[in-house]
């Protein structure tokens, strides 16, 4: 995350009207402030009094923007987390990392084959992996990294597609691995190649576009373009919700604008 500091006379009037409740010292880029044990890392640095201005993203554990490094007292150990996951804790010494420089291979998935050459021909540090899990121990989604390399190494690319599958790119990984390996795009060439080349075409959907290019939403479309937003958000409240144990195919029974 990037911040700036905010009005301190403003942000203390503000904390003023906050109810009293139990307080933690952290330290933030090195200074230190007592801020409430309730508070994720992202509320807490915002209490502190700085305003995030990048980095900060969906504030809910999916874009993986905000990863966060951070050290206690007399301790050894680098922790890792989200900041908008993350609660404080006493004397945590943190920085967030907002964007982390890495290798991306530029490729056409049309033109590439799903195998373990074409893996190590865009991203060739892979080769260097030393299969010591620090990957995998930064993994703020608790993601089996190093199993996932492993199997993109074997060959194994569905695997590698599924095990990744939950990764958020928050960087922290890649910052951590002495062989430079950029998991989270060794992740994402996987998914890609086994989603093109791997996973049977889906018939439904190879039906839905081309009655898209057929023009057959054009008409619907229009008549939605016209309508005032009043109108609109009577015909959005009004629509009829899939009920929660339908069938897979349901559809409902007004398809005018389906």
């Amino acid at each position: 995350m990037e911040t700036k500091e905010k009005n301190p006379e403003k942000d203390a009037t503000e904390r003023e009207s906050i109810e009293e409740v139990p307080t933690v010292p952290i330290f933030i880029m090195g200074k230190r402030y007592d801020v409430p044990d309730s508070l994720t890392i992202q509320k807490a640095t915002e209490y502190a009094g700085y305003q995030l201005i990048r980095g900060c993203g969906c504030r809910g554990g999916i874009c993986g923007a905000c990863g966060t490094v951070y050290r206690f007292p007399d301790s050894p150990k680098i922790e890792v987390g989200l900041a908008c996951q993350t609660l404080v804790k006493p004397n945590m010494y943190l920085t967030q990392i907002p964007f982390f420089p890495a290798n991306r291979a530029i490729y056409n998935i049309e033109d590439l084959q799903p195998s373990v050459d074409e893996i190590v021909r865009q991203y060739p540090e892979i080769l260097k992996c030393m299969g010591c899990n620090t990957c995998t121990k930064s993994c703020t989604m608790d993601i089996e990294v190093m199993e996932y390399i492993s199997a993109a190494l074997r060959g194994d690319i569905e695997k590698a597609a599924k095990l990744s599958f939950d990764c958020v790119m928050c960087g922290l990984c890649t910052a951590r691995c002495p062989a430079e390996i950029v998991q989270y795009n060794i992740g994402i060439l996987c998914r890609r190649l086994f989603a093109k080349h791997m996973v049977p075409k889906s018939e439904h959907l190879t039906k839905r576009v081309e009655e898209i290019e057929a023009g057959k939403f054009e008409k619907m479309l229009g008549q939605l373009k016209e309508m005032d937003k009043d109108t609109l958000k009577k015909v959005y409240s009004d629509r009829e919700i899939e009920p929660d144990l339908s069938e897979e195919y349901w559809t409902p029974s007004d398809k005018s604008h389906l």
